[in-house]
């Protein structure tokens, strides 16, 4: 049996490991959240979107979809399977835990797992709308990325830069109504989408290196006759298009931008994203610091409203009142500090659309809108 000071030296020594041990645990644990977290993030993989509902039945215009929070959001969507899709209106009838949609197209069999998409339409502009467009590819620094080119008559191009996980199909809502305004539309891919090339490491930036993709996109659209550009982005290419004016000696090139629930404030982003999965809030800095050794992040850089870019053209910025994706609260923050920022913009809010779905909630709108402040714009022509 020790003596009773062996045993009193032994008692600090006892309790100073056991706290290393623990902060060793803690420090693990939280590393893997945030690497985790950050793959959530950063993997393309990750926001490759599933089929989560499903089919019940259809008959003759409308079609039966399990209920769930998505299949009764009002407004037009896309209904995507795999190997099809089709186009879905107005909710006319919920009992028993279905939802009967109006229908466009051919449905799926019954059983068969779908996803409701606020893109619409899984085609190219020909096949949606009935749009002349040719298949370009822009020279990019990681190789050449294809592009649709829908040709009109103006010299103001309008540069289409799609969300995070989405394609350059998320333009075909609005190619019609920018196609009537006499404007060329470029709808582009970057780097990690289909058919583009991949990036060095293959993760997403966030628009920290995307960016310089979609200035291949505006020196393109030089190069073939656009004497300025609209830059057009939906989600996490709002990021792109404000890393772009932040950052490209191109900038002075863009007459004007529209954003679609834009990320205009990645921590605001992933501190909504965090509460959506249960994660505590103060976690984020975690997420954002394993980001950063991953791919060389400065998460500061992307609030606009903080950061704003040199060059802040005539901008139409849309949210959507219910966007439990990107946080509508940043979006009246920087319309808020517009003024402040000697930044001309326009905020619409559109309160029960989700995510980039203010022109689903209501198509005329939206291109009334979009056309009004184009048409207000000096250097458009």
């Amino acid at each position: 049996m020790g003596s009773p000071n062996v045993r009193r030296r032994r008692g600090p020594r006892v309790a100073l490991v056991s706290l290393l041990v623990v902060l060793l645990l803690l420090s693990g644990g939280l590393l893997g959240f945030g690497w985790y977290y950050s793959g959530e993030l950063l993997d393309p993989e990750n926001a490759r979107p599933g089929y989560r509902d499903t089919v019940t039945t259809s008959a003759s215009g409308s079609v039966s979809l399990v209920e769930s929070r998505v299949t009764v959001l009002p407004g037009t969507w896309g209904l995507a399977w795999a190997g099809g899709g089709a186009e879905v209106g107005r909710v006319t009838g919920r009992s028993a835990g279905t939802v009967v949609r109006e229908l466009r197209g051919t449905a799926p069999p019954d059983g068969t797992p779908v996803r409701m998409e606020t893109s619409v339409w899984t085609t190219d502009p020909a096949q949606a709308h009935d749009l002349d467009y040719t298949e370009v590819r822009i020279s990019t620094e990681l190789g050449d990325a294809p592009a649709w080119l829908v040709p009109a008559t103006s010299s103001t191009w309008v540069v289409a830069v799609h969300g995070r996980g989405g394609s350059r199909a998320e333009a075909l809502r609005v190619m019609p109504a920018l196609h009537d305004l006499g404007l060329p539309v470029l709808a582009v891919t970057y780097r990690n989408d289909d058919g583009a090339p991949p990036s060095p490491d293959g993760l997403y930036h966030l628009g920290d290196t995307e960016w310089r993709d979609v200035e291949a996109a505006v020196r393109y659209a030089r190069e073939h006759g656009a004497r300025n550009v609209v830059l057009y982005g939906w989600s996490m290419g709002g990021a792109i298009v404000g890393q772009f004016l932040a950052r490209s000696a191109a900038a002075d090139d863009v007459a004007a931008v529209v954003l679609d629930a834009p990320v205009v404030s990645w921590t605001k982003t992933l501190e909504l994203q965090s509460g959506n999965r249960g994660v505590p809030e103060q976690l984020v800095p975690i997420a954002e610091l394993v980001s950063d050794w991953r791919v060389d992040l400065e998460f500061g850089r992307f609030d606009l409203a903080v950061n704003p870019p040199a060059h802040r053209p005539p901008t139409l910025l849309f949210h959507g009142g219910a966007d439990g994706t990107v946080p509508v609260q940043a979006s009246r923050d920087l319309a808020a500090a517009a003024g402040r920022l000697d930044w001309p913009l326009r905020y619409v809010e559109v309160p029960a659309a989700e995510h980039t779905a203010a022109w689903n909630v209501d198509p005329a709108a939206y291109e009334r809108a979009v056309s009004d402040f184009l048409d207000s714009v000096d250097d458009i022509r």
